[in-house]
């Protein structure tokens, strides 16, 4: 079974508690339930981490190098607009990458318009709420069929 790693950064913990006109009522582990269901439908074993740490995430995508991780998912939150370190560690990651977001960024703030991990993963999909992470595993699913 081919495992997607789901990573979720900073403040992600407190969905459904934050800005839910901007987030969603949904929270992290219903996201999680869901995603971990449409994992199973699609043959799909998903491992999901999430840290409020910029080091510990940087660290665990520094280990999918190393594990038999087949693709990775992530929601880096506020670090995708200003995170070096992130974008250096997905730059090492040989499978695809897929940036998540609840909201459509590119219709936000100025200072949130700007993902400096884009140039180094394969895609993004955000604007779709709880659903862009599903959307994201699914493209995720293709991707892999296609190899």
């Amino acid at each position: 079974m081919k495992k997607i790693l789901v990573l979720h950064g900073v403040n992600l913990n407190m969905l459904g508690k934050r800005d839910p006109t901007q987030y969603g009522a949904s929270t992290l582990e219903e996201i999680n339930l869901r995603l971990a269901h449409l994992g199973a439908e699609l043959g799909l074993h998903v491992e999901i981490f999430q840290t409020n740490h910029e080091g510990e995430l940087v660290e665990r995508i520094q280990r999918v190098t190393l594990e038999d991780v087949h693709g990775v998912l992530i929601n880096p939150g506020a670090w995708t607009h200003y995170s070096y370190a992130l974008r250096d560690a997905l730059e090492m990651v040989k499978v695809p990458v897929i940036e998540v977001h609840l909201s459509n960024i590119h219709a936000r703030e100025e200072f949130r318009r700007q993902s400096v991990l884009a140039p180094v993963v394969k895609g993004q999909i955000c604007g779709f709420g709880a659903n862009s992470y599903l959307l994201a595993l699914r493209a995720a699913s293709l991707l892999l069929s296609n190899t």
